[in-house]
């Protein structure tokens, strides 16, 4: 069994919930302060909504930095570097975060009865998690 196996290798286990969109939610945390995030293989960074900056206390730069994706291009950017991420057991504390705003995103999931989410759990954080992805039991699995 798959699960087995990767417990074996030094894996943790996350459950993922499926939206009515088809999306995978995910309790994370930055720096200490829980959030909901949709997982997404296909976003190259993890990102988070400008809102959100004092909630999970980030240190924000200003970025020339041009974010694109679901449908909208050309938005304006900031980074926030070194961030403490958790995801279940599995934790990271020179997380980068791209600040942008989600509110497209979050208009979407809203319309189809989705809750709205803090931010997007991209690419970057996958490949440090060496991730892999059970679809048909709805597990993410993070190396520890």
């Amino acid at each position: 069994m798959l699960q087995d196996f990767l417990l074996k290798q030094g894996y943790t286990k996350i459950k993922l919930h499926l939206t009515k969109t088809n999306h995978f939610e995910i309790i994370a945390k930055i720096n200490g302060v829980k959030g909901l995030f949709i997982l997404d293989t296909g976003a190259s960074n993890s990102c988070v909504d400008f809102d959100t900056a004092t909630l999970f206390k980030l240190k924000v730069e200003e970025s020339d930095v041009k974010a694109a994706g679901a449908g909208a291009t050309d938005m304006k950017t900031q980074t926030s570097e070194k961030n403490k991420f958790t995801i279940g057991k599995w934790k990271d504390t020179k997380t980068a975060l791209v600040l942008f705003s989600l509110t497209h995103v979050n208009t979407a999931l809203t319309a189809h009865n989705s809750k709205p989410v803090h931010g997007i759990i991209g690419a970057d954080v996958l490949k440090k998690g060496k991730a892999i992805i059970d679809y048909e039991k709805k597990y993410l699995y993070l190396k520890l």
